[in-house]
């Protein structure tokens, strides 16, 4: 995310990167252009009658429903506690918030925090106006509406954020697996249809690039300084 080498402009101060020139634009751009997608998912939920899914998405759940049994139905609804509820909304950003602290990265961790509200709120906005109903052959007991998926948002807001935050290809591999999973799940589960998971990862990976924008030179300084654990840097005092 960086354009061409770095131009120092000013003395750098002890042990920190010179400055770099960050290029945001089509990162942006790319961004706006997902969450467009997802008003025009939301727009052709509308169009056609909320209550009626697409063809395609009655076959895929029915496939899913059809596989269901203790083996996948377990895992689905480990996800389904980790993406709802006090779990996602709570104890998980409090992980990772405290986990980015302790690896001393506070610009990293005010980025997501951020990311996080601004996602979760966008989702809420999105159920409210389409106000699409759920599958009815489901298995948990979810909030109202079902486009996009607030699990599926949430899923992509923390892979596009570390994966940012970190740049490390595992990293993404990883948040990209997870997000995965989750949409699965949601589907299996009759949370869902599969266009409510794929508007909800759009909305979670525009809203984490977006937000990136205006803390891109923070997060790149604040990845090229070294970063020990707090504990690290006490023993050595």
């Amino acid at each position: 995310m960086t354009d061409g080498e770095a131009e120092p402009t000013l003395p750098a101060e002890a042990g920190a990167p010179a400055p770099v020139r960050i290029s945001r634009v089509w990162w942006v751009v790319s961004a706006g252009a997902a969450l467009a997608l997802v008003v025009l998912l939301a727009v052709m939920i509308v169009y056609r009658e909320a209550n009626k899914p697409f063809g395609f998405e009655v076959e895929f759940m029915s496939t899913l429903v059809a596989a269901r049994n203790e083996v996948w139905t377990v895992p689905a609804l480990v996800f389904n506690a980790l993406g709802g509820g006090i779990l996602s909304t709570v104890a998980v950003p409090a992980v990772i918030v405290a986990a980015l602290l302790v690896w001393r990265r506070p610009w990293g961790a005010v980025y997501y925090l951020v990311a996080a509200i601004a996602s979760s709120g966008l989702t809420r906005l999105i159920k409210v106006i389409v106000g699409r109903p759920r599958p009815e052959d489901i298995l948990v007991t979810p909030d109202f509406g079902s486009f996009p998926s607030g699990h599926s948002a949430n899923a992509a807001l923390i892979a596009t954020t570390l994966g940012i935050i970190f740049l490390r290809t595992w990293v993404w591999v990883a948040g990209a697996a997870y997000t995965v999973l989750m949409m699965l799940s949601r589907t299996y589960l009759g949370a869902h249809w599969i266009s409510d998971t794929i508007g909800g990862a759009l909305v979670g990976a525009g809203v984490a690039v977006i937000l990136w924008a205006p803390f891109a030179e923070k997060l790149y300084r604040e990845h090229r300084m070294p970063h020990p654990p707090i504990w690290q840097k006490v023993e050595s005092h």
